[in-house]
């Protein structure tokens, strides 16, 4: 999934910044806040395709199981 892999690299990318706002560092502070917006957002497509897939798995008819015969 795509998806989970951009949102590891916005987490890999958030590390030094995070570090550098932990040392006072206002423009690195800035730039943190907005990658963990992004990464917000990605964790909620994240969990959208999830749904998707899971709903796509319950309505897919079970072709391996045969309906009782009267």
């Amino acid at each position: 999934m795509q998806e989970y892999d951009t949102l590891k690299q916005l987490i890999d990318s958030a590390a030094e910044d995070i570090s550098k706002a932990e040392g006072g560092n206002r423009n690195a502070g800035i730039r943190a806040r907005k990658t963990m917006q992004q990464i917000r957002e990605t964790a909620q497509n994240i969990r959208m395709k999830i749904l998707e897939l899971r709903g796509q798995e319950q309505s897919a008819p079970a072709s391996d199981v045969t309906p009782p015969q009267s």
